[in-house]
């Protein structure tokens, strides 16, 4: 790892790791979760240091190398190129993981722990939740921001879905 020479190392993988955070969530990939995408944005990140110049900040300079990365990324394996100026996108939103759990901790929501099949509600909200709100949702399950707005249209859509398949208000 390439330090620059007004910063110690500390110092270079605070801000990294601060631009990984910022960047990496915002980008969901088939086949991958966000661990995976962080862990490769890491990547990214040290060997972008070998080309950093000090002109410029480095958080900045690691936010717009690390975005670019992605994008390309996407470009490369999500696109099929049937004419150039015609791009069809053939990317589908990530599985769930089952590992993760929900838990109404704040005791909102009618429906307690004790009461839910956990594979039974996972596998349905995966299958019924829509792909509009699916990168949304993946950032919820990994404790990743998403606006109060959001969270309310996912949690009112995850109580319609609880609903269909037979768990009462109440």
């Amino acid at each position: 790892m390439n330090i620059p020479s007004n910063m110690t190392e500390q110092e270079v993988l605070s801000v990294i790791h601060k631009v990984v955070d910022k960047t990496a969530a915002k980008y969901t990939f088939y086949g991958y979760t966000i661990d995976d995408i962080k862990q490769e944005s890491y990547i990214i990140c040290i060997e972008a240091l070998d080309r950093y110049d000090g002109i410029r900040p480095l958080e900045n300079f690691l936010s717009v190398n690390l975005s670019n990365r992605l994008k390309n990324f996407v470009r490369d394996n999500y696109f099929l190129s049937s004419t150039d100026s015609n791009r069809v996108k053939v990317i589908q939103p990530a599985q769930l993981d089952y590992e993760e759990k929900l838990v109404d901790t704040d005791e909102k929501y009618p429906v307690k722990e004790d009461d839910v099949d956990e594979d039974y509600l996972l596998n349905n909200i995966d299958r019924l939740l829509p792909a509009s709100m699916r990168m949304d949702y993946l950032k919820l399950v990994e404790n990743i921001y998403v606006n109060r707005t959001r969270k309310q249209e996912i949690a009112d859509k995850i109580i319609e879905i609880m609903q269909e398949i037979g768990y009462e208000e109440g």
